[in-house]
């Protein structure tokens, strides 16, 4: 940020603002006011909710993904006397994600949804607060071409992403070897089923598997954090953010969640970005980057903690991160195809049409049928996607 942008009010556009990295990133703007200011708010269809945040922060405008709500919420709004415009559908998500009167867009949407207006404020070369992991999922290659010709910021908001963020060097020109890294280490609380065998990984329940010991997440990615995809499209994301290879990048079992990653050094260093476990704290670091500003979060007690634990992951009991794995290395379109596969299978569990084992099932079934093309056009990534999630429904459908 130059000295001018960082003197004067920040503009943003929050994607996803009813989701959890949607409502904690209206928690630290409003801390900020005299900082920050909302352009535009979005939702998927939690209309009600949506009313309530543009009641608080008055953006200028709210638009819904679906327009079954939107003349409902534009007369409540006009009815409380807010000067909101309200729209609905992808293009407006587009524009507001692009809008030349927004400085930040944090891009908080959650699966294949937010990559189109992701990429517009990429594009638009607007700072980016990447929440959204499966658009660089999706079109790695593509994205981040678009971040380095459109001299965008791109800022990585998943905690582990960020804490490798923070501590890599600030002159990052010469990839991870001219760096002296010799490894990423990105961490996971292991899920809600660490531990448990066969048997009773096949009796869960979308209720169990929502329920978190750490973090406040919604549920599509409390599921995905549950049998560890969370983490593989994390190492995929990894890969394109700071140009490493998948074997570059080790997955580190730690339940207490509070070392977020480290950076492994040739020198004999690992570095390491510690809190508390609360999402608040990348936002902030995201908002005000290159400053530092509260978030809210309280200061990490390590006696309170007093013990850290480390274990490998179980990629037996919990194979979708040895498939996140590989769609990385298979390249091409493999990714996108795995992250239409699980949303597919995650959406069935949910409804219960779907066991819990059977999540990755469907994900390899998907991978083993559909052919991996070149993903080098944002359309060929988009069809695959839909072919993806056609052969998925029409396995869980058998």
């Amino acid at each position: 940020m130059n000295s001018e942008a960082a003197s004067r009010v920040q503009t943003v556009t929050v994607l996803g603002a009813t989701g959890s990295i949607g409502k904690s990133t209206l928690d630290v703007l409003a801390r900020h006011p005299d900082r920050f200011r909302v352009h535009a708010l979005t939702a998927s269809t939690s209309s009600a909710a949506l009313r309530d945040q543009c009641l608080f922060h008055h953006p200028a405008v709210a638009v819904l993904a679906d327009d079954r709500d939107e003349a409902w919420l534009r007369a409540e709004l006009k009815n409380a006397g807010l000067a909101t415009e309200v729209r609905s559908g992808e293009a407006a998500l587009v524009e507001v994600a692009e809008a030349a009167d927004v400085d930040v867009v944090m891009a908080a949407i959650v699966g294949a949804a937010g990559l189109l207006p992701t990429l517009a404020a990429v594009r638009a070369g607007k700072r980016v607060l990447l929440a959204n992991k499966e658009a660089l999922v999706m079109s790695g290659a593509l994205f981040m071409q678009a971040v380095a010709q459109h001299d965008a910021v791109l800022l990585p908001i998943d905690s582990e992403h960020n804490a490798i963020y923070q501590c890599l060097p600030s002159d990052r020109r010469d990839g991870l070897a001219g760096m002296g890294v010799t490894q990423l280490l990105l961490t996971a609380s292991g899920g809600p089923f660490r531990g448990w065998d066969a048997a009773q990984l096949s009796k869960i329940t979308p209720e169990q598997a929502c329920a978190h010991p750490n973090w406040s997440m919604g549920r599509k990615i409390s599921v995905d954090s549950a049998t560890l995809m969370n983490k593989g499209l994390e190492l995929i994301e990894a890969c394109w953010l700071f140009e490493a290879r998948p074997e570059q990048i080790e997955v580190v079992v730690h339940p207490q969640s509070v070392i977020h990653s480290m950076v492994a050094y040739s020198d004999g260093s690992v570095i390491a970005q510690l809190g508390n476990p609360d999402m608040r704290t990348p936002i902030a670091f995201g908002l005000a980057w290159p400053e530092r500003i509260t978030a809210g979060v309280e200061r990490l007690d390590l006696f309170k903690v007093a013990r850290l634990d480390f274990e490998p992951a179980n990629e037996a009991a919990f194979p979708c991160l040895r498939l996140a794995r590989d769609a990385m290395l298979a390249g091409g379109t493999a990714p996108a195809l795995l992250n239409a596969a699980n949303e597919v299978a995650v959406a069935a569990f949910l409804d219960r049409r779907l066991g819990f084992t059977s999540i990755a099932e469907v994900v390899a079934a998907v991978l083993d049928t559909c052919e991996v093309v070149a993903a080098d056009e944002l359309n060929v990534i988009l069809d695959e996607d839909g072919r993806a999630r056609r052969v998925a429904e029409r396995y869980l459908t058998r």
